[in-house]
């Protein structure tokens, strides 16, 4: 397992439904850039919950989709990462996995999955990456 790291080059969210203080779903279109064992440019769409006022029930989990452009251990093509996302007040993990069947070029056939820690307001955030190619 190798730990790497990926930063934020923009972030574009924009409110579905809800308002401000009340339950409410956001979408988010991102450009992320990956290195480490992942090297490469990422686009990104998440579908964020935000539960409102009052909730204490801890963080909350959103999905989303990385399609990355680039290499894993020098092998290119472009694969799809599908996210499942916690976010609160202390910052943001995720889970991944290869979506199955999206890898191209010298990715077609790569299977694996990961981890993600981030903390808040920190535009570079450390992932694991677990993975084989057939």
């Amino acid at each position: 397992m190798a730990e790497n790291s990926f930063t934020m080059n923009n972030w574009d969210e924009r409110i579905v439904s809800g308002g401000e203080g009340e339950p409410r779903v956001a979408h988010a279109h991102a450009t992320l850039t990956y290195s480490g064992v992942i090297e490469g440019e990422a686009t990104c769409d998440y579908l964020l919950f935000y539960p409102g006022e009052g909730y204490d029930g801890g963080g909350t989990t959103s999905p989303g989709y990385d399609r990355i452009e680039g290499s894993v251990d020098g092998r290119k093509g472009t694969f799809v990462l599908r996210h499942e996302f916690t976010f609160d007040l202390e910052g943001l993990s995720s889970t991944f996995t290869v979506v199955p069947g999206s890898g191209t070029g010298e990715l077609a056939g790569l299977t694996g999955s990961g981890t993600i820690k981030g903390t808040p307001g920190v535009l570079t955030v450390a992932y694991t990456f677990e993975y084989t190619v057939d």
